[in-house]
């Protein structure tokens, strides 16, 4: 999604920019960690219901024998880790423009507000008052 999205800076975005992106830097690899890890968290009850492939929390509790809350534990501490990451790499000069980088960013701000507590993504009906609120009482900088 975030390669889509500098499609979408097709005036600014440059070649370099998408060498950049395709080279796995550290924020590269955070987000895709934040990504996949808050979307089985919040997904995965659902989807063994569906009978679709095992997310991260059931392969980490049948890899390690524990319990779903163990897993869920261990999962929030690796996606901790990887928003670190993702910060300290906001703060230091890269090859890419601070637009780029606030846009993986915001990227995974959205991520966490749809996936945060529950899946909003596949029930958008549990989103729909976050956007509701968002829209009727903006947040004022």
């Amino acid at each position: 999604m975030i390669s889509v999205a500098f499609l979408g800076m097709t005036d600014t975005a440059t070649k370099e920019d998408f060498d950049w992106l395709c080279s796995n830097h550290k924020i590269i690899r955070a987000s895709k960690i934040i990504c996949r890890l808050i979307n089985d968290k919040a997904s995965h009850k659902f989807e063994q219901q569906r009978g679709h492939v095992a997310s991260a929390v059931e392969c980490y509790m049948k890899q390690h024998g524990v319990s779903e809350t163990e897993a869920v534990k261990v999962i929030l501490k690796i996606v901790a880790k990887a928003w670190k990451d993702v910060n300290e790499e906001m703060l230091k000069p890269t090859a890419v423009s601070m637009p780029r980088l606030e846009l993986i960013l915001n990227y995974l701000r959205v991520i966490e507000v749809v996936y945060k507590d529950d899946d909003s993504f596949t029930d958008a009906s549990k989103l729909q008052d976050k956007v509701a609120l968002l829209l009727r009482d903006p947040v004022l900088l």
